[in-house]
């Protein structure tokens, strides 16, 4: 994956308090619908933005993240909340240190986009097994393609361009910096809603929905499928947009 995400620990806790993230947070939440008797697991759980959200409505949650100073942060916040349900464990998303069946609902903000499909493939599986059949799955993360021929991913890359030219020099060595991230591979490997979409279904979820948000995000949501016969609830649909406002952007 390339970024030391040791060295981002402040950067990361900046980006989850800002507003656009705030808002996302609260609409992952809300399409998670949790529960009182609820295990989750955070995959990719940062300094805590969707653990700390979680935790006072739910039996437990497993956070789970690559970089041990972000789990050390997020400890801390949880203990000053006194949330004593909340475990962490350093581990990667393509093998989460749980056992079959484990949790009853998944989370993961802006995590996936840092792996390759075959990775993504991975760690969409390692979910699937930590999930008790039933169990629900919500994640958010980039969902567009590189490619100067799709018409969304042109608007993305157009999107962030004008932001950044707005910066001034700064804004301008932002976009070169990236261009060379592109072009030596090194660029975080977003994937789009199709291959989300296709990607759940071969690996066994049922009833997913992909959402594309104004930007380069999108938010997903799917189950691991009941054994036939048993009942289950109805999922609690998208709403077109997070609360009226545009999502946060990332990767630029």
């Amino acid at each position: 994956m390339g970024k030391d995400w040791d060295q981002h620990v402040l950067e990361a806790e900046e980006l989850a308090r800002s507003a656009g993230f705030q808002r996302l947070r609260d609409e992952i939440v809300r399409l998670a619908d949790p529960r009182p008797e609820d295990v989750v697991v955070d995959v990719g759980a940062g300094t805590g933005l969707l653990t700390l959200a979680l935790a006072p409505t739910v039996a437990k949650v497993w956070a789970i993240d690559i970089s041990a100073p972000m789990l050390d942060y997020l400890a801390t916040k949880a203990a000053s909340g006194e949330l004593t349900n909340v475990e962490t464990a350093a581990a990667n998303a393509v093998s989460l240190p749980l056992v079959d069946g484990a949790v009853s609902l998944a989370v993961s903000n802006y995590c996936y986009h840092h792996l390759s499909d075959a990775d993504k493939v991975r760690g969409i599986g390692e979910i699937f097994r930590v999930l008790e059949p039933g169990g629900r799955l919500v994640i958010a993360d980039m969902m567009f393609r590189v490619q100067v021929g799709d018409p969304r991913s042109r608007h993305v890359i157009a999107t962030k361009v004008r932001s950044l030219l707005r910066r001034g020099p700064a804004g301008l060595i932002r976009i070169l910096k990236n261009a060379l991230r592109l072009a030596l591979g090194r660029w975080e490997q977003p994937a789009d809603a199709e291959w989300w979409g296709r990607a759940l279904r071969r690996a066994g979820f049922s009833d997913v929905e992909v959402h594309l948000l104004e930007h380069e995000g999108g938010l997903i949501t799917a189950r691991r499928s009941l054994p036939s016969g048993q009942q289950r609830r109805r999922p609690r649909g998208f709403t077109r947009r997070v609360q009226g406002q545009a999502v946060p952007r990332t990767g630029a």
